[in-house]
């Protein structure tokens, strides 16, 4: 997928981008016009820094 993010103020920044990205993603998402696909990308992306989240602090142990 890329290569691993080793410092910790690199794994920082790295959920920063990618909370920003979902923020993005949420405030493009009209509420009347959304549908499953939508929110279904939504959790995929939640789910993926949840992922990255414990893999960094496996990493720390």
């Amino acid at each position: 997928m890329g290569s691993n993010i080793q410092d910790k103020n690199n794994q920082v920044v790295f959920l920063k981008q990618r909370l920003n990205m979902f923020l993005d993603v949420l405030d493009a998402i009209e509420p009347e016009e959304a549908d499953l696909e939508d929110i279904d990308r939504l959790i995929e992306i939640i789910d993926d820094i949840e992922s990255k989240c414990r893999e960094f602090n496996n990493r720390d142990e």
